[in-house]
């Protein structure tokens, strides 16, 4: 079913693609660009927006484009340390000659977005966005994408012994935060648990686009909390030579890095090719992993963080000159231990039971994409946006050298947008997208049962400027199906504490009184609207209204196991608990609804610059997990070693707390604030923080809430020369939910200098970065492993990194 659905849908894109045609017009724009004193801009780069060619303004300021291919043109600039601006001109058939573009300073970092249809930049958008790119990207790229991202305002990370961590967007994660590369779904399961790793590399990317809030327009219900985008140039759109690479050794886990990317071509081919590899050891820390360590806890380490990774991606592209049609092949291998799943770690140096109790994952994932622009010149549509992807990913579970479970995701994605010319200055158009997954999970921790789901949707998105107001609009409604086979109800003996087994016999483990199958269908919705007001030069004012609705993701459905990995026994929302008994729910399963509201103030020129958000959240119907505070056993035992009395929690007996998948209306709401101030040339200070309250209606907060923080760092940069030191400080985190406990605050201490070779048609940079220079103790309250896994101590990287 979803591989004929998925042909079908490829067959679609490729005719839409080839029944489009136009002439290529002969009209051209040159002219020159200035900052608002009427100095020349050098190094500006001129897009010409929906065609595939642009130009970098020379030391006068100048530029020059040609071949235009429809008269009604919209340029973009874009500049380093100015604002970006987008310019529309109507275009004589002789073409348009010294024109005049001034662009605004701004102290704020403004870098394009590629997560959406329309053209614009962070400072542009009616929904707060933030993106991480060039230096700051390659200095803040760590192990796994949540600590890549835990910086930024509004995201934080589900740290995971360091070896897995995903971002955790204004207290949402897991299914709600779609991960993306190049726009289409990763294909990985770190939506299923945090312990699995997302199958995404930092250290290769270009730039990580982070989009605050309802995202379902462009990418559908499971992005209901937000979108993280890795950019790579793995299908080029241009055949310019160039390359970067970098090496770095950090010391808190000996970790070696050392990636690269190239690219080239050679007439109207485009050529792409990257490769990674990075090896760690188990990661240093101030004390004791455990919050509460016993008699036989080990001081200084934390046991099975190791994690070793490498990947390579080849892709190639046609150029045209109204677009670009390329695939790309990507290979990712990846080996992690999992903290706290050994027996708490308490393997000692010549312990001959710690290979054969060794627990750790092994990755690998194959990944193919399809991406295509073509833009004409006449005829209603204007541009045509082709992506493809099918992604097999497969992640065991091995303990004591042999596999113990093993979790499959085979994936295929198609989304076509047809973008039409401007009616009556309106620019949008419509999205066809379907995705599939057939995800399966074989082995004693196969907590959930193998699924499909499957999603066909229709978007529409229009935005249209009058004067200085943007106005955005779009709807999307969709069509989703999830369907199992073996479904068990098992009888798990789950027992409160208090000695009362409740008649189990517990030394049997679980029995499954019931196989069934399911099938569940959905139809969710999301209407949106926002406009971007420019009420002053250098300012503007954002507003997004939102209502989006999400069916529920398989696991939150199915599973019914322990999961290790959380050291916690989960059981899906399709069984309610009945007198201490699981049984089948008979209500019928409702959708999440959220209804949005988001308020953005920017100031983004001059010496001084912020950016102000303030969000309301209200969710009905948001499944999350409850305590219990019941347990059930896990029925596991890593290799069968008998410590004696001491089991480390992960014996054949030990138990695990039982958690709920259940609903309830929530409201989420908070505020995120970034104030820059470029003191003089060389010194910049940055100011940020943001705050959570996640409210359960009728009484009580939602589990693992980020807690309040706030940031300050000062940088230099001057000539070759730029160093930044940074203070965070996370707050107590004492608002939480039953059963939950409460995390003691701490603050980070970080540095970093770099210095800049010039080697002509090369450029070197040297670095040194420290991290917790403080050697300070730090849990995180979103972790699973808070009481397991603590932050790692004092860090101190070296690196060079290169590019031409």
């Amino acid at each position: 079913m979803g591989n004929k659905m998925f042909k079908k849908t490829i067959l679609a894109c490729l005719v839409a693609g080839s029944l489009l045609s136009g002439q290529v017009s002969a009209e051209s724009i040159s002219g020159v660009v200035t900052d608002s004193a009427g100095k020349p801009v050098a190094g500006a780069k001129v897009t010409v927006v929906g065609e595939n060619q642009h130009a970098i303004t020379d030391e006068a300021g100048r530029f020059s484009v040609g071949q235009l291919l429809m008269q009604d043109a919209e340029l973009h600039i874009e500049a380093s340390r100015y604002a970006h601006r987008n310019f529309h001109f109507t275009v004589p058939q002789q073409g348009l000659s010294d024109v005049s573009l001034v662009l605004l300073s701004s102290t704020i970092e403004v870098i394009d977005v590629k997560a959406s249809p329309f053209h614009a930049s962070a400072t542009e958008s009616a929904i707060p966005v933030s993106v991480l790119a060039g230096d700051a990207l390659k200095m803040r790229q760590a192990g796994t994408l949540g600590d890549t991202l835990k910086n930024e305002v509004g995201v934080h990370s589900n740290f995971y012994g360091g070896v897995a961590s995903s971002p955790i967007i204004r207290g949402l994660d897991g299914p709600r935060v779609l991960i993306t590369q190049n726009g289409l779904d990763a294909g990985d399961a770190s939506r299923v648990g945090p312990d699995h790793s997302v199958a995404a590399e930092a250290s290769t990317a270009t730039q990580i686009e982070v989009l605050r809030g309802p995202a379902t327009l462009f990418y559908g219900s499971g992005a209901i909390g937000g979108v993280v985008n890795v950019v790579d140039e793995r299908i080029p759109t241009d055949n310019s030579t160039r390359a970067e690479w970098m090496l770095q050794r950090e010391s808190v886990n000996n970790e070696k890095l050392a990636a690269g990317s190239l690219v080239t071509g050679v007439d109207n081919i485009g050529l792409y090719v990257d490769g990674f590899w990075r090896d760690s050891d188990d990661y240093r820390i101030p004390g004791f992993a455990e919050a509460q360590p016993d008699d036989d806890a080990v001081k200084g380490r934390v046991a099975s963080s190791a994690a070793t990774a490498k990947g390579f991606t080849l892709g190639g592209s046609y150029l045209l000159d109204n677009g670009y049609v390329g695939v790309s092949y990507g290979r990712l291998e990846r080996e992690y231990g999992i903290p706290g799943h050994s027996h708490g770690g308490h393997e000692e140096e010549g312990d001959d039971h710690a290979a054969e109790e060794q627990v750790y994952a092994d990755l690998t994932q194959n990944r193919y994409q399809l991406l295509s622009e073509l833009n004409f010149s006449s005829g209603l549509i204007r541009t045509v946006n082709t992506r493809l992807a099918f992604t097999d990913y497969e992640h065991s579970e091995i303990e004591g050298g042999a596999v113990g479970t093993t979790f499959k995701n085979r994936s295929q994605e198609a989304r076509l947008e047809l973008l039409h010319r401007p009616y009556q200055d309106w620019r949008g158009g419509l999205s066809l997208h379907y995705k599939f997954s057939d995800f399966e999970a074989v082995g004693e921790e196969a907590f959930t049962p193998p699924s499909e789901t499957q999603m066909l949707a229709l978007g529409w998105m229009e935005e249209r400027h009058f004067g200085p107001w943007l106005v955005q609009v779009g709807a999307r409604v969709e069509r989703v199906t999830i369907d199992a086979t073996d479904v068990l109800l098992p009888d798990i003996g789950a027992h409160s504490h208090d000695g009362d087994d409740h008649g189990h016999d517990h030394d049997h483990g679980a029995e499954f009184i019931r196989v069934f199958d399911v099938s569940q269908r959905f139809t969710p919705y999301s209407v949106s609207a926002g406009t971007v007001w420019d009420f002053t030069e250098g300012y503007n004012l954002g507003l997004s209204v939102s209502r989006s609705q999400r069916a529920p993701a398989a696991s939150e459905l199915l599973s019914f196991g322990a999961h290790i990995g959380t050291a916690s026994y989960e059981v899906g929302a399709l069984f309610v608990l009945d007198d201490d008994e699981f049984v089948l729910n008979t209500q019928p399963i409702e959708m999440e609804v959220a209804n949005n509201l988001d308020i953005t103030l920017r100031k983004f020129s001059g010496n001084t610059g912020f950016v102000l958000n303030a969000f309301y959240n209200r969710i009905d119907n948001y499944y999350y997990q409850q305590n219990t505070g019941l347990f059930a056993e896990s029925g596991h035992n890593h290799g069968g070693h008998d410590h004696g009395d001491d089991d480390h929690g992960h014996s054949h007996d030990a138990e695990l707390p039982v958690y709920l998948f259940t609903t309830a209306d929530v409201t989420l709401h908070g505020l995120e604030a970034q104030f820059s101030w470029q003191i003089n040339d060389p010194f910049k200070l940055t100011l940020q923080g943001d705050y959570i309250r996640a409210r359960i209606k009728g009484g009580g907060d939602l589990p693992r809430t980020p807690p309040l923080r706030f940031a300050a760092e000062l940088a230099y940069e001057l000539d070759a020369l730029s160093a930044d030191v940074r203070a965070t400080r996370y707050f107590k985190q004492d608002k939480v939910s039953e059963l939950e406990q409460a995390t003691a605050g701490y603050t980070l201490l970080d540095a970093s200098v770099s210095y800049r070779f010039d080697l002509g048609p090369q450029q070197l940079t040297a670095y040194i970065k420290g991290q917790n220079l403080t050697d300070e103790e730090a849990r995180v309250h979103t972790s699973f492993l808070k009481d397991l896994t603590p932050l790692p101590g004092r860090s101190v990287a070296v690196g060079i990194r290169g590019s031409f």
